[in-house]
């Protein structure tokens, strides 16, 4: 039996050409919506930035200036504590062989960022909104878990890395379980500077980022790596002499720069500015200029990676712990017990990174260290907030405040983390960084399979949609990236060397498998297979086209915003 919505939309139905349904933003706002909307309480959309007027111009750097922000803001989760110690490990394991790798990663993780800007610009909706439109009352809590998951993962690792940045600014006087206990307390004071302008927190953050980049670049001119060993590093495909331990680490770089909740961050975060999205040329005017402005983001990112995988290949690749040991007894420094007496391979973390820092190049070099590393905690602490606010409202439509919000995620992020830091060593805290890289690549289908179908949809994107070449393209980009974390995933698991966690792990895999299929399922209806719809609900040319199919409640006010 349909709904008055339903039949609604199906009597309304636009005209189809070619067995096509052709869809217009004012098709969408002629539905009703069934209940009012809620007025917004306090978000990062409090206000919208004016974009110029010029017209004379092809490109105009006034326009940029304008559509600059969210992109720096969505970088910064290529800038998380996560990310930094999956480079220094890179460089500490593999030296320069895995930059080719580094820059790939980031390559595809802008070509996923542009779909999920493009998804916010056109429809006025979040991945999440979108989510919450497109998928039954099961699927959509089952996804808003695994999303949240995510967040919460990504949560830890920034906790932790505040955590020790504190540690070692205060050279051990702040304790680790007292670093875990400040971060709730500026993450609350920072999170409510956008109170004074959304141009001066988007500010704030860039002020974040310049102090990773100057920091890290410090570290990078000190050491002074081999240039010509960098650029062979970054542009030849190629890993000479790698073995089992290089191949984790390459699949660890893949996983820790593409993350989940990004995807929904940023089509959230391009809501921000004044577009007309009844005006076609406007949205392909804020694409291109999104576009512009992420490819100049995740270029800073990708140098500042770049700074800490460099410094660690060439200072750090193939020492021996005996060595450091050495060093930091000549040195003096209280660390020395760090690092066993054994020939065995240095393995660090960005705890053991800025002690071996301070060892070899100076006690600046160690603080400089931290403090980049307190910038990155901080700065992806509040994009990760922000993440959750945006999953929160889209998918359960549910509007708390920012208080609320960051007092439940702190919460959950800092009680197993404080437990660590109070009752272990720093060596497990940096530990944890591995499950949860694990945890957030298991969560990664759950944002580009419905990133890659919503935007293949002309229903919701029209001209805007997704065409064959970015379709293929897109789904194999996807498989690729969602096979790679999935081999990092059992590499994990098969390490554990317990039968009970196999067996729980086995029962698990089960029941996501299904999930992911399901979700698989319909991006490829989405995409234009239809003869996967068995149930005979799917007929092109007819009504209920495969656009229609998908298009449960698609509110006309949820695609104007005011």
């Amino acid at each position: 039996m349909k709904t008055n919505q339903e039949s609604d939309l199906l009597e309304e139905s636009p005209p189809q050409q070619n067995g096509v349904t052709q869809t217009s933003p004012a098709h969408y706002s002629s539905i009703t919506p069934s209940a009012p909307e809620e007025e917004p309480i306090s978000t990062y959309f409090e206000e919208k930035i004016p974009v110029p007027e010029d017209v004379t111009q092809v490109f105009s750097f006034r326009k940029l200036w304008a559509f600059t922000g969210p992109g720096f803001l969505m970088s910064i989760a290529y800038l998380d504590p996560g990310n930094i110690e999956s480079d220094l490990q890179s460089g500490a394991k593999a030296g320069f062989k895995l930059l080719w790798v580094l820059l790939g990663a980031t390559i595809i993780g802008l070509l996923l960022q542009r779909l999920a800007a493009r998804l916010g610009v056109v429809t006025g909706m979040h991945l999440a909104e979108v989510c919450n439109r497109q998928y039954p009352t099961v699927p959509r809590i089952i996804l808003w878990l695994m999303v949240e998951l995510a967040i919460i993962g990504s949560d830890m690792q920034e906790v932790i890395g505040c955590a020790i940045a504190f540690n070692l600014l205060s050279v051990g006087r702040i304790p680790l379980w007292a670093g875990v206990l400040i971060t709730i307390i500026d993450t609350f004071v920072f999170l409510f500077l956008d109170k004074y302008g959304l141009r001066k927190l988007e500010a704030f953050f860039g002020f974040l980022i310049t102090i990773m980049a100057l920091s890290f670049g410090y570290e990078y001119v000190r050491v002074a790596p081999d240039q010509g060993e960098v650029l062979k590093g970054m542009f030849v495909p190629y890993c000479e002499g790698c073995g089992p331990v290089q191949l984790e680490q390459a699949v660890g770089i893949v996983g820790a720069v593409i993350m989940p909740h990004n995807i929904y961050l940023h089509s959230a975060l391009v809501k921000s500015r004044q577009v007309d999205r009844a005006n076609k040329k406007e949205v392909k005017e804020a694409n291109k200029y999104y576009f512009i402005e992420s490819s100049i983001a995740l270029f800073v990112s990708f140098l500042i990676n770049v700074f800490v995988v460099a410094v660690f290949a060439e200072a750090f690749y193939d020492k021996t712990n005996m060595e450091v040991n050495q060093q930091c007894n000549e040195t003096g420094s209280p660390h020395t017990d760090l690092f066993p007496l054994n020939n065995e391979t240095l393995q660090v973390d960005i705890y053991k990174g800025g002690v071996v820092l301070g060892c070899f190049f100076g006690p600046a070099a160690l603080y400089i260290w931290a403090v980049g590393i307190l910038a990155a905690g901080q700065s992806s602490t509040m994009t990760g907030t922000y993440s959750g606010q945006f999953v929160m409202e889209g998918f359960l439509n549910l509007r708390w405040s920012r208080f609320a919000r960051v007092l439940l995620t702190r919460s959950i992020a800092i009680f197993p983390t404080l437990l660590v830091a109070i009752f272990q060593d720093v060596q497990h805290l940096t530990g944890m960084n591995d499950f949860l890289n694990v945890l957030q690549s298991m969560q990664l289908p759950f944002a580009l399979i419905p990133i890659l179908t919503f935007t293949s949809l002309t229903s919701i994107m029209n001209d805007f949609a997704n065409g064959l070449v970015w379709k293929i393209g897109g789904g194999v980009t996807i498989l690729l990236v969602c096979a790679i974390n999935m081999y990092f995933v059992v590499v994990y698991v098969t390490a554990l060397n317990s039968v009970l966690l196999y067996v729980l792990s086995a029962l698990l895999s089960i029941a996501y498998l299904c999930f992911v299929g399901y979700l698989v399922w319909h991006c490829l209806i989405a995409l234009g297979v239809s003869c996967l719809d068995v149930g005979g609900r799917i007929q092109v040319g007819q009504a209920r086209h495969i656009d229609i199919y998908l298009l449960n409640n698609m509110d006309g006010d949820c695609l104007e915003e005011n």
